[in-house]
């Protein structure tokens, strides 16, 4: 007998008799600790591969990924030019028009749920992601006022001498202030992400209806109620939603941190 068949006659037995005890309900502790290793290692393959029979998984990680990178993206093309106008171009009503964006901040979400989701209605996109995608290309203003702090705490001299060699403010904005700006955007483009990510609120009021769009967060919490005692599948389904942000968030912990710590209270 080849060395090779006695690895795998010896692999089967103990996979053989780990069942066996399993299914005999054998005390562990009289299990050696490689057969307890082996069956333990089984048990967390077998309640992942569990988690993707019983649900679709993948098609709630992709709706989640599409509903992130567009709400994240809309939100920075749309609040980064008024960020810079707001800390950067000097006009009348500068002022006043920073104190209602962070009023906007202080109207609870709830006040405007109903007329939002009544107007959605009528354009035909409650069953869809596009009622969570869409307000973010119009700004944010949490994003709109951490980027202004930050613009400001940028010496003018940088905008100064871009305009004397004739730039104008866009291409200021898009070739000197957005690089030095990096650590600003990556936290708030962070920030929107694990919002949107982990928003539950959203995606049940507009698609709770519509299975095929569901999010990860709303996928999770019909999983839960499918699978109430089944701990072990129910605890791998949320981990595997968690893996996401989490290495993203080490990704970009050094931007994220650099650009909370930098933004500054000028003005």
């Amino acid at each position: 007998m080849t060395q090779q068949t006695q690895e795998w006659t010896i692999r089967r037995l103990l996979e053989w008799t780990a069942g066996f005890f399993a299914r005999k309900q054998v005390d562990p502790a009289r299990l050696s600790a490689e057969l307890l290793l082996a069956q333990f290692f089984t048990n967390i393959r077998g309640n992942y591969t569990d988690v993707f029979d019983q649900a679709p998984m993948f098609r709630y990680a992709l709706n989640t990924a599409t509903y992130s990178v567009l709400a994240t993206l809309g939100m920075l093309v749309s609040s980064i030019p008024v960020a810079y106008a707001l800390a950067l171009l000097r006009w009348r009503g500068r002022n006043v028009a920073f104190v209602l964006v962070l009023a906007t901040m202080m109207l609870p979400a709830q006040v405007t749920v109903v007329p939002l989701y009544v107007m959605y209605a009528k354009l035909h996109l409650v069953g869809t992601l596009w009622p969570l995608i869409i307000p973010n290309w119009f700004g944010d203003a949490f994003s709109i006022f951490l980027l202004r702090q930050f613009f400001m705490t940028i010496p003018e001299e940088y905008s100064d001498a871009a305009r004397v060699d004739g730039c104008g403010e866009l291409k200021i904005m898009l070739t000197v202030i957005l690089r030095l700006a990096k650590p600003a955007i990556a936290a708030v483009a962070l920030f929107s992400f694990l919002y949107a990510w982990n928003d539950f609120f959203g995606p049940l009021l507009y698609t709770g209806e519509n299975d095929a769009h569901w999010t990860l967060s709303v996928g999770l919490a019909n999983f839960r109620s499918l699978h109430q005692v089944e701990w072990n599948v129910t605890m791998a389904a949320t981990l595997l939603v968690m893996i996401p942000v989490i290495l993203l968030f080490f990704a970009a912990q050094k931007a994220f941190v650099e650009g909370v710590t930098l933004t500054g209270v000028k003005g």
